[in-house]
């Protein structure tokens, strides 16, 4: 018998690292049709790792697209029931030939496991999941009710998830939510995710003449569609960044004094952003940090825009029609579909006659937001500062994760975030790795959480 569950995930540290080994090997890339039997391998996988670590009722939850991971321990009546989450799907791996070991051979190199999920987010989770082992192993049964959710569309937007969500919404009722998808601030630093942006996204479709027109015969007799189009969206924004869309701001939750000194108190260093980037300098919304304006105002971005002649030389053309992509970034109480309707109505307003607009609405995401003061954050800070010997930063992502505003809506309970991603370890490129230091320290801070309930 173990003295403890520290002492289990040492002894079994070799056969632990070959498990996260095998895990990552499997071609589980939810976005391309040819891995959907790879993806619910990689499901049935982890569904038998969860029953081996001791866990109970290990199934999958076939959904309308790739199936989810369910496992739970129920045997402490009384205590509270934590959902962990987490997601086995992974990025595609192109550019193929700008890996150095292929992407599902998983090498160790320099204490870091290099392969496609390794990170993102299949270390977090085989890591975890060990865990619950080793606690069971040892002690026998953990100190709160336990069940797990492991999803494979993290990576296509949760597209199924929801709806599986409300279906089985008894079955995954619970008192706290914690994430294994996230990032900490470094390796020697430790941050708490606090607020996510949502999503609005549109496309912007100029008509003109029926064909391409000659530009000498017309020019001065028809609205040119590229021109429009350039009106358009000059009428969104200003230069410095400020949307000029009626109403945009109006549900945006102001920044308090404290979630102003909390994003203050974060490393950050503008210079190296400009360099990193090579931009001459940084702008946007006035009276906003860099920082601030990143992880907690809302944003609005073209993000391409198409239409006439693209070849080399001149074409002395009125084009027929022109295009436009834009997507919002939400902030706490924004609709995205409210959003998208209110740009709709300016796009309309600020259309030049002579020409037909539409514009085409996609399904959005809603933004997220929790208080650091959260009784789950609380739990995640003191293992966090055990952890790292400071105290964690709190610090928002200007990305969006779906999936937690669904289980907001659908169960009534905010996820708090503890994944031990690093920013540099090629999330979605070529030559992922994980730190091996990561893997240990992941293992540790579960234990640590299961330990403080």
């Amino acid at each position: 018998m173990y003295m403890s569950w520290q002492t289990y995930l040492s002894d079994h540290r070799e056969r632990f690292i070959q498990e996260l080994v095998d895990f990552v090997s499997i071609p589980s890339i939810s976005a391309l049709p040819q891995h959907k039997a790879d993806v619910r391998r990689a499901a049935e996988w982890l569904t038998a790792r969860l029953s081996s670590a001791g866990m109970q009722n290990a199934t999958l939850i076939n959904t309308a697209g790739h199936p989810a991971v369910y496992a739970d321990w129920l045997n402490a009546p009384g205590k509270p029931t934590i959902l962990l989450y987490g997601h086995y799907d992974v990025q595609p791996v192109d550019p193929l030939d700008q890996w150095v070991t292929p992407p599902f051979q998983p090498q160790i190199r320099d204490g870091k496991l290099y392969g496609r999920g390794a990170s993102d987010d299949k270390g977090n989770i085989i890591a975890t999941v060990q865990t619950l082992e080793a606690i069971l192993r040892t002690a026998g049964q953990f100190q709160v009710n336990v069940k797990c959710i492991f999803e494979g569309e993290e990576e296509i937007g949760s597209p199924t998830l929801g709806p599986a969500i409300a279906e089985h919404r008894d079955l995954l009722a619970c008192d706290h939510i914690f994430s294994m998808d996230g990032l900490q601030w470094g390796e020697n630093a430790a941050g708490i995710l606090v607020g996510l942006k949502g999503m609005a996204k549109l496309q912007i479709n100029v008509y003109g003449p029926s064909t391409d027109q000659h530009s000498g015969l017309f020019g001065a007799t028809l609205q040119n569609p590229a021109t429009a189009l350039a009106h358009i969206l000059a009428a969104l924004r200003s230069p410095e960044g400020k949307v000029l869309v009626d109403g945009f701001y109006d549900s945006v939750r102001p920044l308090t004094a404290q979630d102003r000194a909390h994003l203050a108190a974060v490393p950050f260093d503008p210079a190296a952003v400009e360099r990193t980037t090579g931009v001459p300098a940084l702008s946007g919304e006035p009276g906003y940090s860099p920082l601030e304006r990143m992880w907690a105002r809302p944003t609005l971005d073209v993000n391409g825009i198409w239409g006439g002649f693209q070849g080399a030389g001149s074409k002395t053309i009125i084009p027929a029609t022109a295009h436009a992509k834009i997507t919002c970034r939400l902030v706490a109480d924004q609709h995205p579909d409210q959003i998208a309707d209110l740009i709709e109505a300016h796009i309309q307003r600020n259309t030049p006659s002579g020409v037909r607009v539409t514009v085409e609405k996609s399904s959005g995401a809603y933004p997220f937001l929790m208080s650091p003061d959260h009784p789950s954050n609380l739990i995640v800070r003191d293992v966090l500062t055990t952890l790292y010997g400071s105290a964690p930063y709190y610090v928002r992502v200007g990305g969006s994760v779906p999936v937690y505003a669904v289980f907001e809506r659908e169960l009534g309970v905010q996820p708090a975030t503890m994944g031990f991603t690093l920013e540099d370890e090629q999330l979605h490129a070529p030559n992922e790795f994980w730190r091996l230091e990561s893997f240990d320290k992941c293992q540790l801070a579960y234990g640590l959480l299961l330990h403080k309930f």
